[in-house]
């Protein structure tokens, strides 16, 4: 007899799905048989990753408005049922120009990405929680840990996603013993996409009580080298 696959029924819900590190998370999960609910803001995008991980079921939707978060949420429960996991990978980096240097465009840029995680991790915590596996993930920045002037927009910013995602752990330690929220810290992803796609699958293999809360450093080789 062969053993299942170790997603088996998961739903997992891959918010910014069409960056390098979303296409290689989305064919981690589906590899690991998890039916993948891959968001994103341009169709052409989310039908180039369609095409690149075959399996991967495509929903266009702007996370940083929550009623169109809410709206996708109603239509994945009635197609598919509650998620079970929730790998939030909207972000980007903008920087220069020392603390006066940081301009007001820079930040509205950076906190629509918490704004995401904001709206997402609300409209979908109860499926987390009820879930017998609730995952959620982010990527966070040692800039949090070693902020410096030309990039305090962006360390300020992802300092706010890593504080709300440990701040949902408390939540899952609480009301959901079988939940957890980790936060993978990088320097930088490229190099490390493959890495984090191994990552992600491996939540639903751990303990949640070991996990849940946690920041996780992903480095490439020459980082551990170094």
């Amino acid at each position: 007899m062969t053993e299942g696959l170790p997603l088996d029924g998961r739903l997992v819900l891959v918010a910014g799905a069409t960056s390098a590190s979303g296409e290689a998370v989305s064919r981690s999960l589906v590899t690991a048989g998890a039916t993948v609910l891959a968001v994103g803001t341009r169709p052409e995008a989310l039908d180039a990753l369609a095409a690149a991980v075959p399996g991967v079921d495509t929903r266009v939707c702007d996370l940083s408005d929550r009623d169109a978060v809410a709206e996708l949420a109603m239509r994945i429960h009635l197609k598919f049922g509650a998620i079970d996991g929730l790998i939030h990978l909207v972000g980007g980096w903008r920087g220069g120009g020392g603390i006066a240097g940081q301009s007001d465009e820079d930040w509205d840029f950076l906190e629509r990405g918490f704004r995401t995680l904001r709206n997402t991790t609300r409209v979908f915590y109860d499926d987390l929680v009820a879930s017998p596996a609730g995952r959620l993930a982010i990527v966070s920045s040692t800039a949090v840990d070693a902020p410096y002037a030309g990039g305090a927009n962006y360390a300020a910013a992802k300092a706010a996603a890593d504080a709300w995602t440990r701040a949902v752990a408390q939540g899952f330690a609480k009301a959901a013993p079988n939940a957890a929220a980790v936060v993978f810290v990088v320097k930088t992803l490229a190099g490390l996409e493959e890495r984090l796609g191994a990552a992600v699958v491996r939540l639903w293999e751990s303990d949640p009580s070991t996990i849940n809360g946690t920041r996780e450093l992903l480095t490439t080789s020459a980082d551990a080298a170094n």
